[in-house]
């Protein structure tokens, strides 16, 4: 099931007031002489169906009642990594803007609370081109918000988003996604760097390929001397079904077999390298470590 824009802004309505105050600076930790922040886009309230629905129901229960989940809604941060080392400042995704739901697009107030404004970014790379990663790329004006970027994209994402046929076999409820990917690669096209799998895209950052969340999903690993992090984007994209169970299909997955494979991959390497995860929609800024209980991992944050 594709998580559709008429869904999350239903699922908005009903959002509590106390959850709307903002958190602008999330995470930070240090790798090498750089840094690497999570800051904030604000969150989304998605109905639980979106992740849920292909889940066994019997199984589904207990992981709810442990992590106290509702089965009719979830809570999602969305966490943007910021990369600084001196010479570089990337941010990877950009964000929803303020056409996609009330709850999210605060990126440009969480940058000034980190002293930054869009124009000191000099990169912007994309994990892949879902409505909370890309759409901030534009200002009010649907002019390119980051005006001294370079833009980098994984070739099979461009391609996929890029491609006019999309919009006429994806999921109905999602052709707004697919529109409004369109129009903001149209207008950033000639400042996009492509960039395949294994790329060393900047320095001591490389492309990882992690499809099944979208076609051409990328997620970076960033290593500096004895430290190396893992900025996953939606790869696993939430702190409970994803660790307990990551052979299950998720909902919000393009293609759910795929992305499972791909999610199980990443946590078996994130504890056999004892890499640090950043996952934009893992809680507490989204920073912190996977370990192995038996069959299953377990998230724990930076803030924990």
């Amino acid at each position: 099931m594709q998580i559709t824009r008429r869904a999350v802004l239903s699922a908005a309505v009903s959002m509590p007031v106390a959850m709307a105050a903002p958190r602008f600076a999330l995470a930070e930790i240090a790798i090498g002489d750089a840094t690497l922040t999570t800051v904030s886009d604000g969150h989304l309230i998605l109905p639980g169906s979106f992740v849920f629905d292909p889940m066994p129901k019997q199984e589904l229960r207990p992981i709810l009642r442990e992590f106290q989940l509702s089965d009719e809604q979830l809570h999602r941060e969305c966490n943007i990594s910021l990369y600084r080392d001196g010479t570089n400042i990337i941010l990877f995704d950009a964000g929803s803007g303020t056409d996609f739901t009330p709850t999210v697009g605060s990126l440009i107030e969480s940058l000034d609370a980190v002293d930054l404004s869009p124009e000191d970014i000099t990169h912007v790379v994309f994990t892949h081109a879902h409505p909370d990663h890309i759409w901030g790329v534009l200002d009010d004006f649907d002019d390119p918000l980051f005006t001294e970027a370079t833009y980098m994209i994984g070739r099979t994402e461009w391609d996929y988003w890029w491609n006019p046929e999309t919009v006429n076999t994806i999921d109905e409820d999602s052709v707004s996604f697919a529109v409004g990917a369109k129009r903001r690669l149209e207008a950033i096209e000639e400042r996009v760097v492509f960039f395949d799998d294994g790329d060393e895209i900047l320095p001591g950052i490389s492309a990882l390929a992690t499809p099944g969340h979208t076609a051409g999903h990328m997620s970076f690993q960033v290593a500096h001397g004895n430290t190396s992090a893992l900025i996953a984007g939606d790869a696993v994209s939430n702190h409970h079904v994803a660790f307990k169970k990551p052979q299950w299909n998720d909902g919000s997955d393009q293609d759910p077999e795929q992305a499972a494979q791909t999610r199980k991959r990443l946590l078996d390497q994130l504890v056999s390298e004892k890499m640090i995860l950043l996952g934009f929609h893992l809680p507490g800024g989204g920073i912190g470590r996977v370990e192995a209980t038996g069959e299953s991992y377990r998230f724990i944050s930076v803030d924990a």
